[in-house]
């Protein structure tokens, strides 16, 4: 499994994915923890940017994953 990560498309999916999803899941846990402001923000930005890059980073993972598999005996 350690070898997966040696896939370039799968680092590219998992490091978009984090970049994509990550400041929207960090302002929505910090409201939760109540370290902000207003209890209940609205993220719409994070939300659209989290939106555009899911689907894609999950395609990039997947795609790496079947070609590792391939290379794999």
């Amino acid at each position: 499994m350690s070898s997966l990560w040696r896939s370039r498309y799968f680092v590219a999916g998992a490091l978009l994915l984090l970049i994509g999803t990550g400041p929207l899941f960090t302002v929505i846990l910090l409201a939760r923890l109540g370290l902000t402001r207003d209890p209940n923000p609205n993220p719409v930005g994070l939300g659209i940017l989290a939106f555009l890059t899911f689907l894609p980073s999950v395609f990039l993972m997947v795609l790496g994953f079947l070609t590792w598999r391939r290379r794999e005996p």
